[in-house]
């Protein structure tokens, strides 16, 4: 049997997974919660899900953030972005920090089904939608675009975006609240703002 999580904060939507996932033969739905902090509350070692299905916008901390974690924690659990979001920025954000999958909203529920029996056996999904995306990613040659930030200011951003306040980014990133501000005050500068909230924007928006 498949052990399925799912991290959704619409509760409509994660019941209506959840239920349909139960009602399968080979799979089942071990918890289902809605964010990745009370996820990892209920984690147990011994318990592991094998899929995880995980929204990108939830309360607290992002789940694109929430791959890193979780993959940390937990290596070996094959992680499915489930979204509304179907932006090149989120989807490579979401693929680099090691998502298995990404779909849309909008699939059908064997579909749901589908990207689960391919990420167990080793492959990747994704909706035709985003798969097209990937497709013009590269045609239009934007992989060429390289972010100006360090690995560790895009992880200062992330933190932002996530909203956290500086001194949580720094408890998460290990580092001093006053590494943190220096990062900031680079970022600013790299990125010609003056404020965290011109630096979520672009972050956003696909700017960095």
């Amino acid at each position: 049997m498949i052990n399925v999580s799912i991290i959704e904060d619409d509760p409509v939507v994660r019941e209506g997974i959840s239920g349909y996932i139960n009602q399968q033969e080979d799979m089942f739905c071990g918890v289902a919660r809605d964010s990745v902090e009370s996820f990892l509350k209920v984690m147990r070692a011994d318990n592991l899900p094998d899929v995880i299905l995980m929204d990108i916008g939830l309360p607290g901390m992002s789940g694109i953030s929430g791959i890193k974690i979780i993959n940390d924690k937990y290596p070996g659990i094959n992680i499915i972005m489930f979204t509304i979001y179907n932006d090149s920025h989120k989807i490579f954000r979401s693929l680099c920090a090691g998502a298995s999958g990404y779909i849309l909203k909008n699939t059908p529920f064997d579909e749901i089904k589908k990207a689960i029996l391919i990420v167990i056996n080793g492959g990747s999904f994704m909706s035709p939608q985003i798969a097209r995306k990937v497709i013009d990613y590269f045609h239009n040659g934007e992989k060429k675009i390289e972010s100006p930030l360090t690995a560790r200011e895009n992880e200062i951003v992330m933190g932002l975006v996530d909203g956290l306040s500086y001194k949580m980014i720094a408890d998460r990133s290990s580092v001093s609240l006053e590494t943190v501000r220096s990062h900031i005050k680079n970022i600013y500068s790299k990125l010609h703002v003056h404020n965290k909230a011109e630096v979520i924007r672009k972050s956003l928006t696909g700017e960095i």
